[in-house]
Order: structure tokens, then sequence, then C-alpha cells
């Protein structure tokens, strides 16, 4: 163990520093976050905007009172990255405040809930006769609610009567929690609450039930079956913003059609070099059909990975500590996950996809197909070495503090970028590997103009999946769970176009450090790793050396 601390101290000491002058402050607002959130647990409520809102708004105050201009290089990237990560906060609580307040007449009988809620948080014995006859009232107040709905306008969009249903079981959750807490352990409350929750529950449940179906003039399902909730245009420019695009929409897009119009190219290239001319789809369906066996598959996928790390470590492009390289490991991804994920996941754990047992014939051969080996070299390495699995070893060990600032555009954009740097190194060793790191090129630029346009209102999730089909070559359940995973997954709005811009974003300042010769490639990989997750554009006033402006707002035009 000595022997590994040494050695990453030797080779990374001289990079990065322990702590700036800010990384107390910033911890401090994590624990206190962490703190908030687990008391404040309705999230659709006055309460939970107000308290957030004033919570950031004192870090945010405390921080500018700093003295920016005495700080370190590290401390100012630092205060640059809270700052803009309390401005994105407040910026999202304001969309979401805006929201609710929007749907808010939906809980207007719910002060006698909050004032119950807010009282069990420090266990204050209740009057439970009186409450009995609260809860009553209350039930008949809803009951009225849900009556009027008959006769009142509907919601201009699903989105909104879902959110308005999220509003009444929100409130119905934290009361149900605060209920438990007292049933059996207060005699009173046991004897006399169980029937008038019983009658609340069951009168709240019907009402989020009406207004979920309360909508009128949008469409929730285009036959797809898959249910997404696009943000528009103003929330997305603020996105973009936060994540320090100077890019609008539009400009997002032209710029995937133009790397997607390369992509084309080189395929014809490769597909003439296989035999079959101009027909690069026939190519593509030639190298689906060299799978392997479903037993053969996993051990295959630990030769790929290994594979990969020989590369790294015998060029010596970056510094790939021992201890990532021995701890890594594989599992399975079931049947049911791969509905929304028909790739590989990775990290330390590298997530294998393939058939199971239960899947139909035609499942079995998609996932063979669409996780071929020429496909899967190219991805491997994405997922472990030097991809997500060396970036979440790094994370852990160096400006931990930075954490919270992670970004897919540094994420995935890093993992991408090698799939860059090694076909410009002529990685694939022939047509067959080419048409593989080809598809996933063009993969990712098809993300970055359907996940635009479906989140500004131009595409709707069936338009989606039929791109990705129609023309990137994909099976068409795969191209179903990629759309699936974009839009019904955990992943941000800009997550899906983070692979393909966070990429060009790393290439762009490759060039501008590496390939003019100002700094070794060695070096400008093992700063990036040891620097934590961030936006590109602030990681580049650290690569660079530039000083960042203490209110510094989007401005690299990397793509021009």
């Amino acid at each position: 163990m000595k022997k590994i601390a040494l050695f990453v101290f030797l080779v990374f000491g001289s990079l990065w520093a322990e702590a700036t002058e800010l990384v107390n402050l910033i911890t401090t607002y994590q624990a206190d976050r962490g703190a908030l959130s687990r008391l404040y647990t309705n999230r659709l409520s006055a309460e939970y905007f107000a308290r957030m809102e004033s919570f950031n708004q004192d870090y945010l105050k405390t921080l500018r009172a700093q003295n920016y201009d005495a700080l370190s290089e590290d401390g100012k990237i630092d205060y640059v990255l809270f700052r803009n990560f309390l401005e994105k906060q407040l910026a999202e609580l304001d969309l979401e405040k805006r929201d609710f307040m929007a749907i808010q007449s939906v809980v207007a009988f719910g002060k006698p809930l909050e004032d119950f809620v807010v009282a069990r948080r420090r266990a204050k014995q209740p009057d439970s006769k009186a409450l009995a006859a609260s809860w009553d009232a209350v039930a008949k107040a809803v009951a009225a609610q849900h009556k009027s709905l008959a006769s009142s306008a509907k919601y201009t969009s699903w989105q909104q009567a879902d959110l308005a249903a999220q509003a009444v079981e929100s409130l119905n959750r934290v009361v149900k929690e605060a209920y438990d807490f007292y049933y059996d352990y207060d005699p009173a409350f046991t004897w006399w609450m169980p029937e008038p929750w019983k009658k609340l529950d069951a009168s709240m449940k019907a009402y989020a039930k009406a207004l979920r179906e309360h909508y009128t003039n949008s469409v929730k399902d285009d036959g797809s079956g898959i249910i997404g909730k696009p943000i528009g245009r103003e929330a997305l420019e603020k996105q973009l913003a936060f994540e320090m695009i100077a890019y609008s929409p539009e400009e997002l897009i032209a710029e995937a059609e133009k790397q997607f119009a390369w992509c084309e190219k080189e395929m014809l290239k490769a597909s003439n070099e296989l035999g079959f001319g101009n027909d690069w789809k026939a190519a593509l369906e030639m190298v689906k059909e060299t799978y392997l066996p479903a037993g053969a598959w996993p051990e295959e996928v630990a030769r790929l990975g290994e594979e990969a790390i020989d590369i790294m470590v015998k060029n010596d492009w970056l510094t790939v500590p021992p201890l990532a390289i021995e701890t890594w490991r594989t599992s399975m991804i079931s049947a049911e996950r791969q509905r929304v994920s028909p790739f590989f996941l990775g990290g330390e754990v590298i997530q294998i996809s393939y058939p199971t047992s239960e899947m139909s014939h035609e499942e079995k051969m998609m996932s063979m197909r669409g996780n071929n080996p020429h496909f899967s070299r190219a991805t491997v390495q994405h997922e472990l070495i030097p991809g997500h699995h060396l970036q979440q070893f790094m994370n852990q060990r160096y400006m931990t503090h930075r954490r919270p600032f992670g970004t897919p555009f540094w994420t995935e954009g890093w993992a991408l970028y090698w799939e860059f740097v090694l076909w410009d190194r002529n990685f694939p060793r022939d047509a067959k590997d080419k048409v593989g790191m080809l598809f996933w090129r063009m993969h990712r630029c098809a993300r970055i103009i359907f996940s635009l346009n479906y989140h500004l209102g131009k595409m709707t999730p069936q338009q989606c999946i039929d791109l990705l089909v129609d023309k990137v070559g994909h099976e068409r359940a795969n191209a179903e769970a990629e759309v699936r995973r974009s839009f019904e997954g955990s992943y941000g709005p800009l997550y899906q176009i983070a692979y393909m811009i966070g990429a060009l974003e790393i290439y762009s300042l490759r060039k501008e450090m590496v390939d003019s010769g100002k700094m070794p490639e060695k070096q400008f990989h093992d700063l990036i790793m040891t620097q934590n997750a961030m936006p590109i554009e602030i990681l580049r006033a650290k690569v660079t050396g530039k000083s960042l402006d203490k209110n510094h707002k989007a401005s690299w035009r990397f793509l021009d």
C-alpha cells in the first residue's frame, strides 16, 4: 500500500493541490444541503422552495464576499465553479417554482396537513381528537376540489396535469410518513386516526388520478410508449449557459449534422474496402453478424478491456495507476434493464448486455448483433480505461470537493475524446473495426440532433427512434432502448449531447495545447484527470494558465 501511495504522489504530486482556500466552504455547503434535503422532503411545496432559495442565496452572498483577487489559481477556479453551481441551483429552483405556482391551487386544502408534518419533525404530541376532525374536513375539501374538476378548465399539457398530480401525491407521501410515526406508539392517535386517514388517503389518491387525466391539446404517447418531458427553449438555453456552452441549440444541431456527414464519408470508404460499394448499411449488417455465442462474449469483453489498457500503458499516453488496473471487474445486465441500456455501462464495474433465456428470439438476435466485437472494441475502453473507470478512480482521490460540479460534458466527453484520439492513431485494425467505430460516432451525432429537437418540441420519441434506425442503422429494439434511456431515465436534458460536444471541447483544447507544442501529451491528460469534473471551458483556464474573471460566463467558441 505504501508503494502505491508513493507512486501516486511521485506521479501526480506536482500537478494538483490537496486543498484550496474554498474547500471548507464548498464541503460545508454539501453537508448543509444534504441535511436540508433530508428535512424538507416535500419538494413540491412553498416551504421547500422558500428554504432552498434562501439557503443558496446565503451561500452565494458568502462566496461573493471572498477577496477574489487574493485567491490562488485553483481557488479562483473553485470560486467560478461554485458561483456557477449556485446560480444554476437558483435558476432551476426558479423554473420549478414557477411551474409549481401555476398548479399550487390543487393543494389549497393542505395547510392543516403541512402543520401536522412540521410538528412531527420534533415529535410534538398531537391532539388526536381535534386532528381527526381536521382531517375529516380536509378529506371533504379534497373531494370538493375533485368534484369541481368537471367544470374547470383543463391543463394545456399533460406535463402540467402530471405536475399537479405529483403535488398532491407528494403531500400525501409526507403525511403518510408522519402518520406512521405516531401510529401504534401514541394510544390516542391510534384510536382516533385510522379511519380519518383512510378516508383522506383515498380522497387524495382519487384526486391525483383525476388530475393526471385533466389535460387537453397535447399528446402524451406518440405510439412509441415512451413518455418524456420536453423542457422547452428557455430551460434548454439556461442549461447550456450553466454548462459553459456558448452556442445555441440550432448551432449545435448544425455541428452534429456536419460531424455526421464526415462519418458518412468515412463509412463509405470502409464499405468500399469491404466490397459493398456505397451501400454502407449492407457493410454494417455484415459487421453485426460477427457476434459471438452468448457464453463466449463476457470473456471477450474482458480481453478487449485489457487490450485497451495495454495500449495506454505501452504508449505512455497518460498515467494509469496499478490499482486502477487491478480493481475493475464485470457484471451482466438483466433483460429488463436492457430495455433501457442495450449496450455497455461502465465504471469500476463494466456491465455487459447480452441475451438472457427469457428474451424472445428476436430480442436475443438484436442484443447479440448490437454488441458485436467490432462495435464493442470502440466502447469497452470508453467504459473502463482510459474512460469511466479511470475517471471515477481519479475523482475519488483528487480535488474531491469538486465532485458536485460534475458534468456529462466532462464525463462522457473525455471517454468519447479517446475514441477520436484512437481513430487518429489507427486503432481500427481493419475496415470492420472502422465500421464499428463510425457507427458509434454517428450515433453520438444523432443523439445531439434528436435530443435537442425533442426538447425544442420539434421531434417526438417515435421520430427519434426512426432517426436512429434509418440514419444510423440501429436495431429497432436497441433504438427504442436508447430513446427510452434518453427521455425516461435519470439523465438530464443535455446528457445525450454531452458525448460529442464534450469530446469536441477536449479535442479543441488538445489542438490548442498539445498539437501546438505548448504541453506534452501525457502532462495534458494527467492534468485533466487530477482536476476532477467541471465544465470544460473552466478546465481550459487551468490547462492554459489563463486567469478567470470572477463573473466568467460561457464565451469559448471551440467549434469555430
